[in-house]
């Protein structure tokens, strides 16, 4: 509830790439991952097999960690030209955190399509982003905007067409070898 509070704490641990994954974005990765299972087996598949709600359930985890680390690898790069520096550890951080208001909502919206709208909650992490920017990157106050800027549309970008080609991937397999 108080980013500025939670990034001074991230900031003095400064716990390592691996330990974030496993204890923090796995966890919630897997709840998206089985929330999306549930939701197309119980409300959106009826009449496919169930097989297909598994692909679906490993389409978002495939999705979820691939974008977080695509952006993550992005980020670092970004930074690098505005003279913040080229910390992989630091960017992941940042993204990692900044997203998981996206995944507490993708939680919900995965087993209810209808509640699509709650996603828009997910735009606390923007603000995520800003303060985690600040504490972690510390960049003039001129250069936090286009970072932002950046960022969120690398996110999006990488989201949406990795979502695309998944689906594609997915429909295939299911249509080839199981329908």
């Amino acid at each position: 509830m108080d980013p500025v509070k939670a990034w001074n704490t991230i900031d003095s641990e400064n716990m390592p790439v691996k330990v974030v994954r496993r204890s923090y974005l796995f966890p919630l990765i897997i709840l998206v991952s089985a929330s999306a299972f549930v939701g197309s087996l119980i409300f959106t598949n009826t009449e496919l097999s169930p097989v297909y709600s598994i692909l679906v359930g490993i389409k978002y985890f495939l999705l979820l960690f691939f974008t977080v680390y695509v952006t993550s690898y992005i980020l670092g790069e970004i930074t690098f030209p505005l003279d913040l520096g080229k910390d992989f550890s630091v960017s992941f951080r940042i993204i990692v955190f900044s997203v998981t208001p996206f995944l507490l909502c993708q939680i919900l919206s995965c087993i209810f399509e209808s509640l699509l709208f709650v996603n828009i909650l997910g735009m606390y992490g923007l603000y995520i982003f800003w303060t985690g920017a600040e504490k972690l990157l510390n960049p003039p106050q001129y250069k936090k905007m286009p970072m932002l800027i950046a960022a969120v549309i690398t996110l999006g970008g990488v989201y949406l067409g990795t979502s695309m080609l998944l689906n594609k991937i997915i429909d295939k397999i299911f249509f080839v070898f199981f329908a």
